[in-house]
C-alpha cells in the first residue's frame, strides 16, 4: 500500500494577515524621508547643518531600536507573538502621531526615539514567519512577504509623505487653517495611523498565535472574528457523517459525568499549554548566527545610510561655476546636489518603490531557488559597493533631468541587490537557529544589533556628508559607505546554508500549511470489506504505539485475519480503521455480530472515555 504523504502548502491567510501588520510601519518610517530636510530648517538650523541633524534624528530611532529589540523578543517569547506585536504597533503609531505634532528639533528627535524603542515587530514579525512556513522549499516566498511589504511601503510612505507635508503651504483653499499651519508635519503621520488602525484590526480579529506553548490560550479576539465572519458567511448543511475526531470529541465531552477517572485527567494534561524554559545566549549564539548577525548589521549599516542620505543628498543646493571655482578638482573634488523639492523627492522614491516591487514579487522567489539563498546573497555583496562609488558624480550630469534620471537607474540597481539580500540574510539567519524555541530571542538580537548598524551608519554619513560639503569632497559619504559595504561582504564567504526546520512534525492533520494527502487506495485484485485485519501500518503514525501486541492477538484470535467474504461481498484487504466507541462499553456490535471493542482503550484525540472499535 501506498504510505500517505503530506505536502506542505504556503498559510496564505496568515501570511496576508502578517502583512497588513507589518505595512503600516514602512509606511510610517518612509514618509519621513521625503520632508525631514524642510522639517529641520523650520526648527531654524543652518542649511549646511541639516544633513548632520538629519543623520542625529535616524540614528536615535535605531540607538534606541538596539537598546530594546532584545527585550521585545524575549517577551514574544515569554507571552506570545501576537499580543507583543498588537502592543508594538500601538506604541510606534502613537510616536508617530508625536513626531508629527513636534515643535522643535529636541522634541522630534524625543519623539524619534521612542518610536525606535517602541519598534520591535521587525524581529517578531520574522520570527512569526519563520513558525509558521519551517519548510525550506517554501521559504524564500515566504519571507520574501515581509519585505515586500517594506516595499510597498516605500511606495505609498514617500510619496503621500512628500505631497501632504506642509499642506497648508501647498493647498492653502483645503488646508489653509491655523492648525495644520502650527503643526505643518502633522497630516503625513494622521495619514500613517489610518494604516496602522487596519493592520491593528486584522491581527485583533484574525491573526493566530504561532508561538507553541501559547497555542491553546484562549484568544477574544479572534472569536469576535469568528462572529463577524459568521454573519456574512452561510453555513453549509453537513451531508456527510461526523469524522472520527468529531465523534470522540462528542462523546468525550458527553461522558465526564460517568467516566470521571483518570483519563480524562491525562485528556486535560494533554490540552495544557506546554511551558518552555527561557533560551540562554549560549545556544541562540552558535557560530553560523554570529557569522550571521554580523553580516546583517553590516548590511543594514550601509544600505539604510545609503536610502536616508539620499534625500539630503538630492535636496542639497547644486554647485555653480566648477570650471571657475578654485575649490573645484574633478574628477574627484566637487560638492553640490541636485537642488530639488520634497514634492519631487516623493515622487523619485515613489517610483523606486513600484519597480522594487516588480523585482519582490516576480525576481526574487524564482531566482533564490534556482540558484540557492546563499548563492545569491553572495552576488549582491558585490553590487553595493559599486554603486556607492557610483552615486556622487550623478551631480555632475549637465541637466537636471539627466542627473534624476541616471540616480533612477542607479537607484534600481542597489534596490535590486537590497531586495535579495535582507531577505537571503533572514532565511540564512533563521535557518541557523539550533531550534525553533530560540527564533524570537535570536532575532530580538538580530533586531538589536543591526539597529546599532542603522544608527551608526546615517550618523556617520551625515557627518561625513556636511565635512565633505565643507570641504568640496562630495564623495566622502558615499565612498565611506562603499568601504563598509566591501566590509560586508567578506563574511558572506564564511556562511553556510543550513537545513532548517522543514521537518518539524508539529503542524497537525488538518491546519492550514498543509496540503491534504492522497487517500490511499486498495491494490489491484483486493476488495472491501468492514471486518478487517488490524495492521500497525494502517494506522497513522501517532498511534501506532497505541495499537499494542495485545490488541493484535485479539483480533487475531478472534480470527479476524482471515475473515471471509461476506453477503455484501466485502473482502479482506481493506486497513483498519480505529473509532472511539460512544458509550465506552467492554463489547460493540460489529458486523455480523463480531464483538470488537477492547475496553476502555486509546481514542483518536488521547486517551478517551470511549472503548475503541476496529471495522
Amino acid at each position: 500500500m501506498a504510505k500517505a504523504r503530506k505536502f506542505p502548502k504556503l498559510p496564505v491567510q496568515q501570511l496576508v494577515i502578517l502583512a497588513l501588520c507589518r505595512l503600516a510601519d514602512p509606511i510610517s518610517f518612509s514618509s519621513v524621508f521625503p520632508y525631514l530636510p524642510e522639517m529641520i530648517e523650520s526648527f531654524n538650523v543652518p542649511k549646511d547643518e541639516v544633513g548632520r541633524w538629519a543623520g542625529i534624528t535616524s540614528a536615535v530611532f535605531s540607538l534606541s531600536q538596539a537598546a530594546t529589540g532584545i527585550f521585545w523578543g524575549r517577551a514574544s517569547d515569554r507571552y506570545g507573538r501576537k499580543p507583543v506585536i498588537l502592543t508594538a504597533m500601538i506604541c510606534v503609531m502613537s510616536t508617530g502621531l508625536l513626531f508629527g505634532f513636534s515643535r522643535n528639533l529636541g522634541m522630534a528627535i524625543v519623539a524619534r526615539s521612542l518610536a525606535g524603542a517602541s519598534n520591535g515587530n521587525v524581529g517578531i514579525l520574522r520570527t512569526t514567519v519563520a513558525e509558521i512556513v519551517p519548510w525550506k522549499e517554501l521559504q524564500p516566498r515566504a519571507f520574501s512577504v515581509m519585505p515586500l511589504m517594506w516595499t510597498i511601503g516605500s511606495i505609498f510612505g514617500p510619496g503621500f509623505g512628500g505631497a501632504l507635508a506642509n499642506p497648508a503651504a501647498r493647498y492653502p483653499q483645503v488646508f489653509g487653517n491655523d492648525f495644520f499651519r502650527k503643526f505643518p508635519y502633522a497630516l503625513p503621520n494622521i495619514v500613517a495611523s489610518l494604516f496602522f488602525l487596519v493592520g491593528l484590526t486584522a491581527g485583533t480579529l484574525f491573526l493566530k498565535e504561532s508561538l507553541e506553548s501559547k497555542r491553546h490560550r484562549r484568544d477574544c479576539g479572534r472569536a469576535v472574528g469568528k462572529s463577524i465572519v459568521r454573519i456574512f458567511k452561510k453555513k453549509p448543511r453537513k451531508s456527510h457523517p461526523p469524522s472520527d475526531d468529531e465523534q470522540s470529541t462528542y462523546f468525550l465531552g458527553h461522558s465526564r459525568g460517568s467516566f470521571a477517572s483518570s483519563n480524562g485527567d491525562d485528556l486535560e494534561a494533554r490540552q495544557k499549554p506546554i511551558l518552555q524554559e527561557a533560551p540562554t545566549y549560549r545556544e541562540v549564539f552558535s557560530r553560523q548566527s554570529n557569522i550571521n548577525l554580523l553580516t546583517y548589521t553590516l548590511l543594514a549599516l550601509h544600505s539604510v545610510a545609503y536610502d536616508q542620505l539620499l534625500p539630503v543628498f538630492m535636496h542639497h543646493p547644486p554647485q555653480h561655476g566648477r570650471s571657475s571655482n578654485s575649490n573645484v578638482s574633478l574628477p574627484f573634488k566637487f560638492s553640490g546636489g541636485f537642488g530639488i523639492d520634497s514634492d519631487r523627492i516623493g515622487v523619485i522614491f515613489t517610483l523606486y518603490g513600484v519597480a522594487g516591487t516588480m523585482i519582490q514579487f516576480l525576481v526574487f522567489p524564482p531566482l533564490a531557488r534556482y540558484y540557492g539563498v546563499l548563492n545569491s546573497l553572495k552576488v549582491v555583496t558585490i553590487i553595493f559597493p559599486l554603486v556607492y562609488v557610483a552615486t556622487p558624480f550623478t551631480a555632475l550630469l549637465p541637466s537636471p533631468l539627466a542627473q534624476q534620471i541616471v540616480m533612477f537607474v542607479i537607484m534600481l540597481v542597489k534596490c535590486f541587490a537590497t531586495i535579495f539580500a535582507f531577505p537571503c540574510t533572514t532565511i540564512l539567519l533563521t535557518n541557523s537557529a539550533v531550534s525553533l524555541r530560540i527564533l524570537g530571542t535570536l532575532n530580538g538580537v538580530a533586531t538589536s544589533v543591526s539597529a546599532i548598524g542603522r544608527a551608526t551608519g546615517p550618523a556617520l554619513s551625515g557627518v561625513m556628508f556636511e565635512t565633505g560639503s565643507k570641504k568640496g569632497w562630495a564623495i566622502l559619504p558615499w565612498w565611506v559607505l562603499a568601504g563598509f559595504a566591501v566590509l560586508g561582504a567578506i563574511p558572506v564567504w564564511w556562511l553556510v546554508e543550513m537545513e532548517g526546520f522543514g521537518a518539524s512534525e508539529n503542524t497537525d492533520d488538518g491546519e492550514e500549511g498543509y496540503e491534504e494527502p492522497e487517500v490511499p487506495r486498495a491494490e489491484e485484485g483486493e476488495t472491501s470489506k468492514p471486518i478487517m485485519m488490524g495492521s500497525p501500518e494502517s494506522i497513522p503514525r501517532n498511534e501506532a504505539d497505541d495499537f499494542t501486541t495485545e490488541n493484535t492477538e485479539l483480533l487475531s484470535n478472534n480470527g479476524l485475519s482471515k475473515a471471509s467474504s461476506t453477503s455484501s461481498g466485502a473482502a479482506v484487504g481493506t486497513p483498519l480503521k480505529r473509532i472511539s466507541s460512544p458509550i465506552g462499553l467492554k463489547k460493540s456490535p460489529g458486523p455480523e455480530g463480531n464483538d470488537l471493542c477492547n475496553g476502555l482503550g486509546h481514542s483518536r484525540n488521547g486517551f478517551g472515555a470511549g472503548g475503541t472499535s476496529y471495522h
